[in-house]
């Protein structure tokens, strides 16, 4: 539990745990209390200060004097620096860099340990290795580097090192679990490249014993870990949560790395807390105090938001950078986004499911928006059934859509979330090529080169997790969503699979719906602004919805 005393009233802010009930019922003990829907706080009148201060004794909750912090401080965000060796990086890398990737790679040679929060597909991959390139030129000691990424673009990020560059880069397997380093020392390889869900097996000797919280200090390292001079942490936002091992493990791995870089297209997908776990990751958390002082100034003690504009200048002066497509790439012809309606196949089985949901909602008493964690769960598996009967009763109109799409001899990127769905696809369109989960990376590799290159190959049916980071189909200039992500962020990331550098037509984003469902309440809601990440990260939309938490208002127009 937070209390913020803003001296005229107080602000009592708490997540949901074990206690979450009886907090509610104590709080509507308070008189004259109010909750404020939107910004997820109760408002409580100075007046009833003793009985506030009570309840956080109770609660042991965390409280802030608003009247004591500082006020914000702000200024103009200096221009990026120009690259003062381009023409000796030029000749390191085979690739040329665009005026905007020079920018970014000389603050990175500034900085050093920093996030690049580039809007997907300006090449934050490219920016990377022409850092770290530019750093060896300089003599600075920064390889053997470590690349860590999610698994589905490992060979993406191979591929990348050798096509830019004369480093070798390999990615780390179990056949090379214990004999990975021999390629360094031998000069075979100067970078490897290992998966989130792989860092333990590579890296940690043992870990605390089963029972007790590990904290990241209490987790032992292999020794060779200290044998990478830097660390390039793709998709950095994934480590948001600092209890996962992910998390602790990527702290670990880049304590005294020379140079520690963080790459994410949505660094805030949900709230400033976010933010903190990266900072450390990257080493720069103390420019912001340590974790206390970050979530008291910026995050009302932890779930809240204040003081983002000065949240922004700092990460701008310290660590972070950020363009957008439309400041940056003038030729990059615009992004269109158009809804279809569908009339669902599966409306009688639609039906049933839905009026199921709406007797449970009544029946667990949902009349406030607020859901404990339990039922936070469940309430989802029901919302994503509905959605799933919505996904099949759309097919026919999809099917007829991307024929006429293959007819007139265009390309098409179909996302899909349910692999039932990506299926049924492929039964339609059965020289489709897929990129999911159950295809293997080399597969996966082999059907994204096959559209890219292949005239005759038009369809390409992704699974959303396995389709939305690190991949490039520009081949296509259209986009369709079967089904689409609960977050607007995870959105972009699958739109700008097409919408990158080397696009050269307008993409045209096409989301069936199915009418008079929750497809179209639950759209309208992940399309909503997120202002709250623009102010922190100068970004335009990249802010997660907390959907479930306003299942109460979802179904009162279904």
């Amino acid at each position: 539990m937070t209390i913020v005393d803003y001296g005229n009233e107080f602000h009592i802010s708490f997540g949901y745990d074990s206690y979450f009930k009886s907090k509610v019922a104590d709080v509507k003990l308070l008189p004259e209390y109010k909750w404020m829907f939107k910004e997820k706080y109760w408002r409580i009148p100075s007046q009833y200060d003793m009985e506030v201060k009570l309840l956080g004794q109770k609660y042991r909750a965390h409280m802030i004097h608003a009247d004591q912090m500082a006020a914000e401080t702000t200024g103009e965000i200096a221009p990026l620096p120009e690259l003062d060796m381009t023409v000796g990086l030029l000749a390191a890398l085979k690739g040329t860099l665009m005026h905007y990737q020079e920018q970014g790679v000389a603050q990175g040679l500034q900085l050093k340990k920093f996030i690049n929060g580039d809007e997907p597909g300006l090449g934050k991959t490219f920016q990377a290795i022409a850092t770290l390139v530019a750093a060896d030129l300089r003599g600075e000691a920064v390889f053997p580097a470590l690349i860590i990424c999610p698994s589905t673009i490992k060979i993406n990020w191979q591929r990348e090192w050798e096509k830019f560059s004369s480093k070798k880069a390999m990615v780390l397997s179990d056949k090379t679990l214990n004999t990975w380093h021999i390629y360094w020392k031998t000069g075979v390889c100067q970078v490897f490249i290992v998966n989130y869900e792989s860092l333990k097996k590579f890296f940690v000797q043992s870990m605390p014993k089963k029972g007790k919280d590990a904290k990241s200090k209490d987790i032992v390292m292999r020794d060779s870990i200290n044998l990478y001079n830097s660390v390039v942490i793709d998709e950095l936002h994934r480590c948001k949560d600092p209890s996962t091992l992910q998390s602790k493990l990527c702290i670990r791995i880049g304590l005294g790395k020379n140079y520690r870089i963080g790459l994410t297209g949505t660094p805030v997908k949900n709230k400033p807390a976010d933010l903190w776990p990266q900072l450390a990751i990257i080493g720069q958390l103390h420019k912001f105090g340590d974790k206390k002082q970050f979530l008291d100034r910026y995050c009302e003690g932890g779930r809240g938001a204040n003081n983002l504009r000065e949240l922004n200048y700092l990460l701008n002066k310290h660590c972070f950078f950020r363009r957008e497509k439309k400041d940056v790439l003038s030729d990059l012809p615009e992004k269109q986004r158009q809804t279809i309606l569908c009339e669902i196949t599966t409306r009688p089985e639609y039906e049933r499911v839905k009026q199921d949901l709406l007797t449970w909602l009544r029946q667990n008493g949902f009349t406030n928006g607020q859901i404990d964690k339990k039922m936070r769960g469940e309430a989802l598996v029901k919302m994503n059934a509905l959605r799933r009967i919505s996904a099949r009763g759309k097919l026919n109109e999809v099917q007829e859509f991307a024929q006429e799409i293959i007819d007139a001899g265009e390309k098409l990127v179909l996302f899909c979330n349910l692999h039932e769905i990506v299926d049924e696809v492929k039964r339609l369109f059965p020289s489709a090529m897929t990129v999911t989960g159950n295809d293997s990376l080399e597969i996966r590799q082999q059907h994204i080169d096959s559209f890219q290159n292949d005239p005759k190959k038009q369809l390409i049916i992704c699974n959303i997790q396995a389709g939305k980071e690190g991949i490039t189909l520009t081949a296509s200039s259209r986009v369709a969503f079967i089904e689409y992500p609960w977050t607007y962020a995870d959105s972009v990331q699958c739109e700008d699979r097409c919408h990158r550098k080397g696009q050269t037509n307008n993409v045209m984003c096409t989301y069936f719906l199915g009418q008079n469902t929750i497809d179209e309440r639950v759209f309208e809601l992940i399309m909503e602004k997120k202002d709250m990440a623009n102010t922190i990260t100068g970004g335009t939309d990249s802010m997660e919805m907390s959907i479930v938490d306003r299942i109460s208002t979802l179904f009162n127009e279904l």
